[in-house]
């Protein structure tokens, strides 16, 4: 199930013991999850994404397939996400300060 798990860990020079100390669990876990002996849970699923800052979807392999509605095949990136979650926290007339700033980079940039 988690088919990227072993190259997201080496990726990050992590051993299976740090990885394992980091989300809290044993060395023989990540091992069992790495050889697909054995699959995680959901809260350990979600431990390892936060540790690699990755979606679940990457971590497990899954590419999600378009609809036909491109509105549905968009994903966010984490960063993307903290973006808007930090948009979501400004005034209104902050948020169209900002948003204009992005429109006249953008346009100055053409």
């Amino acid at each position: 199930m988690v088919k990227n798990l072993r190259s997201f860990r080496l990726n990050k020079g992590l051993s299976q013991q740090q990885l394992a100390a980091v989300i809290g669990t044993t060395q023989q876990s990540i091992n069992k999850y790495e050889n697909h002996a054995t699959e995680p849970d959901i809260q350990t699923l979600i431990r390892l994404a936060d540790c690699f800052q990755v979606s679940i979807d990457e971590l497990v392999g899954h590419t999600p397939q378009p609809s036909g509605d491109p509105g549905e095949a968009l994903i966010l990136t984490r960063e993307e996400i903290l973006l808007i979650q930090n948009r979501r926290k400004l005034s209104r007339s902050e948020r169209d300060s900002i948003r204009l700033i992005l429109e006249n980079y953008l346009k100055n940039k053409a």
